[in-house]
């Protein structure tokens, strides 16, 4: 893998980030995962707005324009020789030395990492969704950001496991349904969407945003709130999303087959999740 890395493109293997980073010391950093099709980056400007929104939370400087982002990217994707790819792109905090500072970063660190992904299967492979013991820790700011700080994420991660099959499922510490360790979280019941709301403590995925974008396109009834377990084993259908893997059906709930692996109205939003791919410019 060729990475780029403030502004030069290295080998993975000599691609080096400072031991006095701030992204490498605190976490302090933002990333943004994205998929690539046929050289176009989908849904850039949900994708753009939300890292500088971050950004500006974070007091990070952002000393490089959309186009010069856009443009690392396509160079990194061109040294790689992909057109269809996963891209994270990552800005830090930067060279700040040992100990918190209490102004803006004013040096950030860009990089830029790709790799090939699969073709999306079709019809698509269900997973199984699986609650995890540790509960979704609250934001850690006014809300979640797509940040570096992702330990909770990894806890969750080595509880279930290596196999591509299952998904963790955090509930908050009252026990509300929260998200997938990468994804967000539908289900389905009497023919209405439902979906955690962002009161959880949840990452907003470009993703559920668009998700829920094509629900009011396809005219379907949804609602996000704060709902117990029960309300996800007991669906009719479920589904996951995030911006590699799109929309993912899901099987089984804690070992609870759902009634249908791959309903109707998850059908219908993959579809249109498809066509909207094709037609983005």
């Amino acid at each position: 893998m060729i990475i780029f890395a403030n502004g030069e493109l290295v080998p993975a293997e000599k691609a080096k980030v400072s031991a006095i980073d701030h992204g490498f010391l605190y976490g302090i950093g933002l990333f943004e995962t994205m998929r690539v099709y046929n050289n176009r980056i989908f849904l850039w400007s949900e994708h753009y707005k939300r890292l500088m929104a971050g950004l500006d939370a974070l007091r990070i400087s952002a000393t490089w324009t959309e186009q010069e982002l856009l443009d690392s990217i396509n160079r990194t994707l061109v040294a790689n020789r992909l057109t269809d790819a996963y891209v994270r792109l990552s800005i830090t905090g930067g060279q700040e030395g040992v100990g918190l500072v209490g102004v803006e970063y004013a040096n950030p660190s860009l990089f830029v990492y790709v790799k090939p992904v699969a073709p999306v299967a079709e019809p698509p492979k269900g997973k199984q969704l699986v609650s995890v013991s540790i509960p979704r820790q609250t934001a850690e700011g006014a809300f979640r950001f797509k940040s570096h700080n992702y330990l909770n994420n990894a806890l969750a991660k080595l509880e279930v496991g290596p196999d591509p099959k299952v998904e963790g499922l955090f509930l908050t510490q009252d026990g509300y349904v929260c998200e997938g360790i990468v994804s967000n979280v539908f289900w389905v019941r009497n023919g209405k969407l439902y979906t955690p709301s962002v009161a959880t403590g949840l990452l907003n995925g470009i993703t559920r945003q668009h998700v829920l974008t094509l629900a009011e396109e396809l005219n379907l009834p949804w609602e996000e709130g704060l709902f117990l377990l029960s309300s996800l084993t007991a669906a009719e259908e479920a589904f996951l999303t995030n911006s590699v893997q799109e929309i993912i059906p899901v099987n089984q709930v804690d070992g609870v087959p759902l009634a249908q692996d791959y309903g109707p109205i998850t059908k219908a939003l993959r579809l249109a999740y498809r066509r909207s791919v094709a037609l983005y410019k």
